[in-house]
């Protein structure tokens, strides 16, 4: 009996022949097996072959009269292939439908397909970019022609291919006959049948004589015939993108700031945040948390090269466009929330209309972050640059439930973001003593110009573990205090604090007294000290972080001054009786009206960031429900990005990342100049991996075995291959798909990701 495989490199087709042949020599049977290939590469047609006989086999030849045969690729089914097949064959096909029998080429033989490709791809038998089919095929195999399973389990195992058993089992369970031949088969055809061998087109293979080859000619083959799969550019989720809730198509700007300068990536960060410089600095970088760069020597400071680029080139809508007929939207609140919806909607051509109770725009930006991390000019020339594209605004005003009724009657659409204006309270013996003060009206005093309110002494004790409590603490530390303790109920490492303000902090000889729960004040007629309770840590809670367990060990710490950070959250009292909040949109009882809620009111998220991403996603909401054709702002999943392992760190070199500079400790407390220098040039760009997104680093074009891959200058590129076109950099490249054997090195070599294999 004899067995001819057709498949193409790097499949397995020469190992699926001998695992055939060990499995009849377990049979008593005599068995030869070999391949017949040279130098071919992944994706070339190879053959294979394998002869069983009850005597001796004394035929060296290759089997030109197959009894069965398999292909393990359908791109190789045809006439040729089958050519010579014995009538009765069995004919067995790696193909993910049923392929037509009746009435077709196939009609003499039985024919049974198996999706040997999906199967051994479930069980991650393979690489990236090659399947490998061989030990799957085998088990439909061993199905057809009545062989015992556990047989087959056995050769695996003196083979050494025990993990792939269950994908050979798979393929023996899912194996079908053609149904046009189904009921015609009485028994498998488990040996030769007679042959009736319709006259060969082609002759048999002449041998030249030794002497007579005299020139090595080339073959004119064009390869890509051999191709079961396609080499395609492509541009990948980058994890610094997915993870930043505004939007913010960080990649890209951090790669044109190192390569153009600021003003050109002033215009790609225009086109998602009026806020570059504010977030430059007091944004907590969800997207150096995601940086793959961390896996290798430290993440890129994409929040320095923020503020970098806002510094140089102030970044600013580069587009406004015309509308015939503009909507008015009012929007309340004129934080980071509401100005970055009447940015965008501004953009679109519309009249946004701010309405805002303090004295000047910015909200929790102008009264709770201060000076010394947000200059006001910084702050102030971003602002301005909302309102020179037509933003009307209403300060001083706040609101009561009939006039928020009264938005909604005359405006097209209303958009509340007025933030967080809740807070959390501390209801413990003692917490009615004068010298306790919720943090955020602390610096609301200092930050509106009420210093002398703002004034502190002796010892302060700052209760909390987030940002607003580390602004407190060095707030209180530049206006008075003379000894400043931050006592939190968990770690530092859990504490939701930025980083790096954390760390100066530190710096600035804060004491933190950690795992320590307030269970009460004492005092006469001002609070004189805090009674903290020792923390022991539990379980997780909804947050994920350890839960606090308050102790019996409780300390008693003297104090004059108690600031609160202890969390906030929406304050829904604005909302006239039947008004709901869901999700974004606000209704009346069950009706949906014309107006949204956006910002920290509605998600309670809590950043600067995460405002700028909801009050452009809400200003698309709107819009669209006005019927205007726009594309709203929706947070990628993180779980698409580019992830590490695909990122070649062996290509990159070490380089420690380029950090923030700081003034010296000494000189922050004179006159409470910015701390954050930022940094000194753009030269941290170069760090960017640009996971997912070509580069035109040429690893592909040098890695290419059959020097396919080449340059071509933008816009002459052929139109065989969807080739990543990258104007950026005046050039794209080309893939001549008519030699490509789809080997996929390039897809294992480009150090980003930016390459996939295509099946074709």
């Amino acid at each position: 009996m004899e067995i001819r495989l057709h498949g193409r490199g790097g499949q397995g087709g020469v190992t699926c022949a001998k695992i055939l042949a060990s499995a009849y020599a377990r049979l008593g049977k005599s068995v030869q097996t070999f391949g017949d290939y040279a130098s071919e590469r992944s994706g070339a047609p190879i053959r294979a072959y394998t002869r069983v006989s009850d005597g001796e086999i004394t035929n060296r030849n290759k089997v030109y009269h197959p009894d069965h045969l398999l292909v393990l690729h359908p791109s190789l089914l045809g006439a040729d292939v089958i050519q010579r097949l014995a009538n009765g064959g069995m004919l067995v096909v790696n193909s993910p439908t049923a392929i037509s029998h009746e009435g077709s080429i196939f009609a003499p033989f039985h024919l049974a397909t198996v999706d040997a490709t999906a199967i051994a791809r479930r069980h991650g038998i393979g690489t990236r970019s090659v399947v490998i089919v061989n030990t799957t095929i085998a088990g439909a195999y061993a199905k057809l022609l009545e062989m015992d399973l556990k047989l087959l389990e056995q050769v695996y195992l003196d083979l050494g291919f025990s993990s792939n058993f269950a994908a050979a089992k798979e393929a023996y369970e899912q194996v079908k006959l053609s149904p046009a031949i189904v009921d015609s088969i009485d028994s498998a055809p488990s040996k030769s049948q007679k042959r009736v061998v319709s006259p060969s087109t082609l002759e048999e293979p002449g041998v030249r004589p030794l002497v007579e080859h005299t020139d090595g000619a080339h073959t004119g083959l064009k390869t890509g015939t051999w191709r079961t799969q396609t080499p395609v550019y492509v541009q990948n989720l980058a994890p610094c993108n997915a993870w930043c809730p505004a939007g913010n198509d960080a990649i890209e700007f951090v790669q044109v700031a190192g390569r153009d300068g600021a003003e050109a990536a002033a215009q790609i960060l225009g086109a998602t945040t009026p806020f570059a410089g504010t977030c430059g600095r007091v944004c907590p970088a969800p997207c150096m948390e995601g940086c793959n760069r961390v896996e290798l020597d430290g993440a890129v400071n994409i929040r320095g090269l923020e503020r970098w680029i806002a510094d140089r080139a102030p970044v600013a809508m580069v587009h406004k466009k015309h509308q015939d007929h503009p909507k008015r939207i009012a929007i309340v609140g004129g934080g980071p929330a509401g100005l970055s919806a009447a940015y965008f909607l501004a953009s679109q051509g519309h009249r946004p209309e701010i309405y805002e109770g303090e004295a000047e725009l910015g909200g929790v930006l102008r009264t709770g972050i201060p000076t010394y991390r947000l200059p006001r000019e910084v702050l102030d020339q971003e602002i301005q640059g909302i309102l020179n594209l037509g933003v009307k605004v209403h300060c001083g005003e706040f609101f009561s439930k009939a006039k928020l009724q009264e938005l909604v009657q005359n405006f097209d659409g209303v958009i509340l973001s007025t933030g967080l204006q809740w807070l959390r309270p501390l209801v413990i013996p003692g917490s009615d003593l004068t010298g306790i003060e919720q943090g955020i009206h602390y610096l609301h005093k200092l930050n509106m110009g009420q210093t002398a309110d703002a004034q502190l002494s002796g010892t302060v004790v700052v209760l909390g573990g987030g940002n607003t409590a580390m602004d407190c603490a060095r707030s209180a530390l530049r206006n008075g205090a003379e000894k400043v303790i931050v006592a939190y109920r968990r770690t530092e490492q859990e504490m939701p604090a930025i980083r790096e303000e954390i760390h100066a902090a530190h710096e600035e000889g804060i004491e933190f007294h950690f795992l320590r729960q307030p269970v009460g004040f004492f005092g006469e007629s001002g609070v004189s000290g805090i009674q903290l309770a020792e923390c022991d840590l539990g379980e997780p809670d909804e947050s994920g972080r350890r839960r606090p367990v308050v102790s019996e060990r409780v300390q008693k710490l003297e104090c004059n001054h108690v600031l609160l950070a202890l969390g906030q959250g929406s304050e829904l009292s604005i909302f006239p009786t039947g008004w709901e909040l869901n999700e974004e949109r606000i209704h009346d009882g069950s009706i949906p009206i014309n107006a949204w809620g956006s910002g920290d009111f509605a998600t309670g998220d809590g950043t600067v960031t995460h405002a700028i991403g909801s009050g452009r996603r809400v200003a698309g909401l709107v819009l669209k429900e006005l019927g205007e054709d726009v594309e709203v702002f929706e947070r990628p999943p993180r779980e698409n990005a580019v992830p590490a392992s695909v990122v070649r760190m062996d290509h990159f070199d070490r380089s420690e990342p380029s950090f923030d500079r700081s003034i010296a400790v000494a000189e922050r407390f004179e006159t409470s100049p910015e701390v954050n220098q930022g940094l000194a040039d753009a030269s941290e760009a170069d760090r960017c991996f640009s996971c997912g997104h070509c580069t035109n680093c040429d690893t592909c074009l040098v890695f290419c075995p059959e020097g396919i891959i080449r340059r071509q200058p933008e816009g002459t590129g052929l139109e065989t291959c969807p080739v990543h076109q990258q104007a950026d950099y005046g050039y794209s490249y080309d893939i001549d798909l008519t030699y490509c054997k789809g080997c996929g090195i390039c897809v294992t070599e480009c150090p980003r990701g930016a390459i996939e294999m295509k099946a074709r």
